[in-house]
């Protein structure tokens, strides 16, 4: 996208021509053939059962198990692996935007190994309880980027969105339209509706009585709390155009409250005896991260777990439309020049649209509508177990190169006063009250006969 001026002088947003090289030079249509790559490998070696593509997991380590025990040749061999694997791809995604492998292979090699430190601390029986790894990828990428700082020669692998973009792909098989169909209408209601309504008040909220002048990073945090945290965020960032600073601290504010959220608000469902249906459905659609969702849920218990993680699943789904709602929003709207003749086009549109965004949609169809018709539940489920690692190995890979390209002076100044941090404190507020009255509507029994989770 280039910028030209009218005759007033006003910067005018304009579309470049789309070009076939963009197909594979471009990060978010790399991010698409990588994710597919993968899922296609993943699933062939399930389905036919003729090989293993497992990535390297670490176990849990500490309370009495020694961190010594799960070091094996297995392990080792599923760490190469996945470094081949992922570095290959990206290795190969980078040579097509025209970075030499020579200078990009050993600055992924470190971050590799890098991400490898942070999984282990992260699989620390305590901090695996309450702490998810970006936290700890984040932490370890800061520490560096603030003390001896980021050599030039690893710059060339850190690349925070290439690598979310394509864990994102690889997230949406992941994102099976069979849960609306699970939890109907209830999970709609509580996720569909709250959702959107909570995104449009800290929009107002942000704009119009903190004042804020970053637009992207209102939205970025909007969404981020409204939907899923880090992921939501990757996707409304690079719907809006934020920078790589908004970026980083909608997710720094998002992982903090999140932690706060996955201790507290298990404890404060039990004091006023909500009960678990409605206790895992206010926790799943207020707490951002999925995995922070399933540890609340199953401090409740196990109607409330799988409650929880099902409103999740549904709210997940919405990644893809808010983000293309962004996109058009911020084309036609935000970016708009007032008294500006330009018209907004329908190419201006899906140039700003995340092409990744279509990938994470085809993947998410392709395993509701045609894996598990054709393979079964178990088989879907499979698969995704393989995926899963994939995926948070470039969602590690990500994380790290947030903190990596971080600097804390540039996350104090976008601060703003603390502004950033009263709206999502006010936003997550109404977004807990407004769930909450939608539980009570949908799940009280009161109104509506109770579903059957069991179906």
């Amino acid at each position: 996208m280039s910028e030209k001026t009218n005759t007033a002088g006003e910067e005018l947003v304009t579309t470049e021509k789309f070009k076939w090289s963009d197909l594979y030079k471009q990060d978010d249509w790399q991010a698409v053939w990588i994710g597919f790559i993968v899922i296609i490998i993943g699933a062939i070696g399930v389905l036919t059962g003729a090989f293993d593509f497992s990535a390297a997991k670490f176990s849990t380590w500490g309370n009495g198990v020694s961190p010594l025990d799960q070091f094996s040749l297995g392990l080792l061999g599923k760490l190469i692996l996945s470094f081949v694997v992922l570095g290959v791809l990206f290795t190969a995604g980078n040579a097509l935007k025209g970075t030499a492998a020579k200078k990009y292979v050993p600055a992924f090699a470190v971050l590799f190994v890098l991400a490898i430190l942070v999984r282990f601390i992260s699989a620390e029986y305590t901090f695996n309880r309450y702490l998810e790894w970006a936290f700890f990828a984040i932490a370890v990428g800061l520490i560096i980027s603030n003390t001896v700082g980021v050599p030039d020669w690893l710059k060339p692998a850190v690349q925070t969105e290439y690598y979310i973009k394509a864990g994102l792909v690889i997230m949406g098989f992941s994102v099976l339209f069979s849960n609306i169909i699970n939890f109907g209408l209830y999970g709609l209601g509580i996720a569909w509706i709250v959702t959107p309504i909570v995104i449009i008040f800290m929009w107002f909220f942000g704009t119009r009585v903190l004042k804020i002048d970053n637009k992207p990073l209102i939205i970025t945090l909007s969404t981020a709390t409204s939907v899923c945290g880090t992921s939501a965020a990757i996707a409304a960032g690079a719907a809006s155009k934020a920078k790589k600073t908004d970026l980083s601290l909608s997710v720094s504010i998002s992982i903090l409250f999140t932690v706060l959220m996955m201790v507290f608000e298990p404890l404060i469902i039990r004091a006023i005896g909500l009960g678990e249906l409605m206790g895992g459905a206010l926790i799943g659609g207020t707490i951002d991260s999925t995995g922070a969702v399933t540890v609340a849920g199953t401090a409740l218990g196990e109607t409330a777990q799988t409650v929880a993680v099902l409103v999740k699943s549904i709210q997940n789904i919405l990644i893809g439309f808010i983000a293309f709602a962004v996109a058009v929003f911020f084309t036609t709207r935000v970016e708009k020049k007032p008294g500006s003749e330009n018209k907004v086009t329908a190419a201006e549109i899906w140039y700003r649209l995340p092409k990744f965004i279509l990938g994470f949609f085809a993947a998410s169809l392709i395993a509701s509508f045609i894996v598990l018709p054709a393979a079964g539940k178990e088989a879907v489920s499979s698969i995704n177990s393989v995926l899963d690692q994939y995926k948070n190995w470039a969602f590690v890979l990500a994380f790290t190169s947030i903190g990596l390209d971080t600097n804390f002076r540039e996350i104090k100044d976008q601060l703003q006063g603390g502004k950033p941090l009263a709206l999502y404190v006010v936003g997550q507020l109404f977004n807990i009250v407004l769930t909450f009255l939608a539980v009570y509507l949908l799940l009280s029994g009161k109104f509506f006969p109770l579903p059957n989770l069991a179906a």
